[in-house]
């Protein structure tokens, strides 16, 4: 099982520290925020994508995709009526997954609450058009540069749009692209699901290809109430062969202390179950 970690929790940390430090503890990857870049895509050159993808390779780590894709933009909604905006998003998830290729990475995670709940009035069966039709633009480029957009079932808390595995599932349906396909993320399926996670990876097991682990305490696995002992077993019993990413959203114990504590616990809970 390939473990990595979502960085933007070393905040104020160089890149250079924080692959040094990931790699220390034993993360073989890192899912990157491209909002900690401090600038769109189309803004970072080729010697600057270069540069940082050797240096996470130089302490051995794979930056194997990217996740919060529109998170601190402008001008990106999934849903809206608005066709212009909808076009751009497209767009600009092309320009995210060329960045994504650049750095060696497979995968992209669509969360972005913010950007993809429903305007004022609208409905959820034309906020669900709306957002196939932003897909189905964007996946044959997305596609053809050997990029995978996975969806990611959120929360009502965040969002009202796409809260179970079973929405996510329907929207991959409806897409109907191979390199569209599920994220499962244990904080969100314990808050938006009533079917229990074991339950939830042994269904979804033929379209899940990436995979956030966390808490309903926002911190990282072994640091809430939550047994992985249930949940990596299924994910093992599954044949599930990505990504196990660490996603945490509280940074106050310290980016340190969260990266080192959830891969412990990770790694206990494999031996524990021989895996």
């Amino acid at each position: 099982m390939k473990f990595a970690i979502c960085h933007e929790l070393f905040e104020n940390w160089s890149w250079e520290d924080q692959c040094r430090e990931i790699a220390r503890l034993g993360y073989r990857g890192i899912e990157f925020a491209p909002f900690t870049l401090g600038r769109p895509p189309a803004a970072v050159s080729a010697g600057e994508r270069k540069e940082i993808r050797e240096t996470a390779e130089k302490h051995g780590l794979q930056l194997m995709g990217l996740h919060w894709l529109l998170a601190k933009t402008t001008g990106f909604h999934l849903t809206t009526a608005d066709a212009a905006v909808r076009a751009a998003t497209a767009r600009y998830l092309v320009e995210l997954a060329q960045l994504c290729a650049d750095f060696g990475g497979s995968v992209m995670v669509f969360g972005s609450p913010g950007q993809r709940s429903l305007e004022k009035g609208a409905t959820w069966q034309r906020a669900f058009g709306n957002a196939v039709e932003v897909f189905r633009q964007a996946m044959p480029a997305i596609g053809d540069l050997g990029v995978t957009i996975c969806m990611e079932p959120l929360t009502p808390k965040e969002t009202d749009f796409i809260n179970t595995c079973g929405e996510a599932t329907a929207m991959i349906w409806a897409v109907d692209h191979p390199n569209f396909q599920l994220h499962q993320d244990v904080k969100a399926m314990l808050g938006g699901e009533t079917t229990p996670i074991p339950a939830l990876i042994d269904r979804y097991k033929d379209v899940t290809k990436h995979f956030h682990v966390n808490d309903s305490n926002l911190l990282g696995p072994g640091m809430g109430e939550t047994d992985y002992v249930p949940i990596l077993t299924a994910l093992k019993n599954s044949g599930y062969d990505g990504w196990v990413s660490v996603e945490v959203f509280d940074y106050k114990p310290g980016a340190q202390r969260i990266a080192q504590e959830s891969i412990e616990h990770l790694q206990q809970t494999l031996r524990t179950i021989g895996g």
